[in-house]
């Protein structure tokens, strides 16, 4: 979007904040970079230039704006929508695999040499990956000044930064403050966020306006295995497993943002944290260009129009997810909460949690592979179902993540046992991210067409839905949303 000139123009005069994230405005004679809803009078026309990424504004010479603080806008809601080489790269990249493995590592995941890599991520983004990962840092280490009390030296290597020095020039760079004093300005903002507890940090995620948290924490407190997540307070809360340690994330819906307070066993999983949580709820999506498509069908439009911002609510691990798919076939929400339950105590590693009724991390494939299934209170064929899945997951014959392939991944999981369309397509939709993933099978979905005078048939219905594409996963949660289900409700 950033080489529409006259559109980016007409964004930043009108502060239009469903534009921030999917570019940047960087001031030639400021030197600085905003977003375009940034509050301060637009400078002149010919002083704006246009760029993709922060990272691009920083590689380019610009420091982030005081005001706006453009680092914290939402990310590009076009690396969640697609699956192309760019975007699971960028995925990965939030996902800190270019500071645990280098350039080499993320090219190799991808399948592509670094110079490739680097090439591509140029072409479309305006930076490489190590500009891209830098700028993640920077992000980091902010959250980190402001919200903890670390010291400095402890948040540079929680940030990721290979010295001192170099985190040093970083922060003055990105921020033209030194990290002392970008905590005395955070501390006179009101950033920290109450007293702050050694290991917990707490921040706000943003998002595009607007957004329907109902059946987004609904959902996800709906069908929430004990032990391993809880609703609690009015915070969806669960455990997570991460590259260094394990953690707990709560998050609380907010008419402006998510309050997110993390509990890290090591601070360096900060960045990989604050990404599976916003993947989790969605929070990069662009709402308004969803609702626009799904809300011009005249029969799905007016669902649309009474509760519009519907999220779709996903995972942060999606190994676990599809475990938790095969647990939940053909039978009811409760009973697949339990078969989980059951796996969780026997299987998963124990965690503690001072906050609340945590107890366990979900078990790893790995851990799973060594289940005996004759101990499984399931069928036969949904044993060898779950039995021939996590066998496939824990020898990394299928790999299922932010760097999927989501057509090979589909192909995989078909050809496992047991794997109907229901099954594959849920995956798609709430583990891999794909926005167009598509269920006509789901009852619920059958049922909610055809009280709205939709076909019914499965066939029918994804010839019917052709319309709604690249949203189709969006109309799902519409569709479901006819329903009077706990999913479909905020929790008291």
């Amino acid at each position: 979007m950033h080489t529409d000139t006259e559109r980016c123009v007409r964004a930043v005069k009108s502060k239009d904040a469903r534009f921030d994230g999917w570019f940047f405005t960087a001031v030639l004679t400021t030197r600085i970079y905003c977003r375009p809803s940034c509050p301060v009078v637009p400078p002149k026309v010919e002083n704006m230039t246009f760029y993709p990424s922060a990272a691009a504004c920083q590689q380019a010479g610009f420091r982030a704006c005081k005001r706006c603080r453009p680092d914290t806008s939402p990310g590009s809601p076009e690396w969640n929508a697609r699956a192309d080489t760019v975007a699971r790269a960028m995925r990965l990249i939030q996902d800190g695999v270019v500071d645990r493995e280098g350039v080499p590592g993320l090219a190799a995941r991808l399948g592509y040499s670094a110079r490739q890599m680097e090439r591509q991520l140029l072409a479309e983004v305006g930076a490489g990956p190590l500009a891209l990962a830098r700028a993640q840092r920077a992000q980091t280490a902010r959250v980190l000044i402001e919200t903890t009390a670390l010291p400095m030296a402890e948040v540079a290597f929680a940030a990721g930064f290979a010295s001192i020095r170099a985190f040093n020039d970083t922060v003055r760079e990105v921020f033209a403050l030194s990290p002392t004093e970008l905590r005395a300005r955070g501390a006179r903002a009101g950033r920290e966020a109450g007293p702050r507890t050694p290991g917990v940090i707490s921040l706000r995620l943003p998002f595009r306006a607007p957004l329907n948290p109902d059946n987004l924490f609904g959902h996800l407190a709906a069908t929430a295995v004990p032990g391993v997540e809880e609703w609690r307070d009015g915070a969806y809360r669960r455990t997570l497993s991460l590259p260094y340690g394990h953690g707990i994330a709560a998050l609380s819906p907010r008419p402006d943002h998510i309050a997110c307070r993390l509990s890290l066993t090591d601070p360096r999983d900060l960045a990989v944290a604050i990404s599976g949580c916003r993947r989790m709820l969605d929070l990069d999506a662009d709402p308004v260009a969803v609702d626009e498509q799904l809300g011009a069908d005249p029969l799905l439009g007016p669902l649309v129009a009474k509760a519009p911002g519907r999220r779709v609510p996903r995972t942060v691990d999606a190994a676990e997810f599809a475990v938790r798919a095969v647990l939940g076939q053909q039978v009811s929400t409760a009973a697949a909460r339990t078969h989980a339950a059951r796996l969780v105590t026997a299987h998963g590693v124990p965690v503690e949690d001072a906050e609340g009724g945590l107890t366990h991390l979900f078990p790893s494939p790995e851990a799973l592979a060594a289940l005996d299934p004759e101990a499984l209170a399931l069928p036969r064929s949904r044993r060898t179902t779950l039995t021939t899945l996590v066998a496939a997951l824990a020898d990394g014959s299928l790999k299922l993540g932010s760097d999927s392939d989501w057509d090979r991944a589909r192909e995989q999981l078909t050809a496992l046992p047991g794997f109907g369309p229901w099954t594959v397509e849920s995956i798609a939709m709430r583990a891999l991210g794909d926005p167009d993933a598509f269920i006509p099978t789901d009852l619920g979905v059958r049922r909610a067409a055809q009280g709205l005078g939709l076909p019914s048939t499965p066939a029918a219905l994804t010839a019917r839905a052709s319309a709604w594409r690249p949203w189709r996963a969006y109309a799902v949660q519409y569709l479901w949303a006819t329903d009077d289900h706990a999913i479909n409700y905020l929790p008291a």
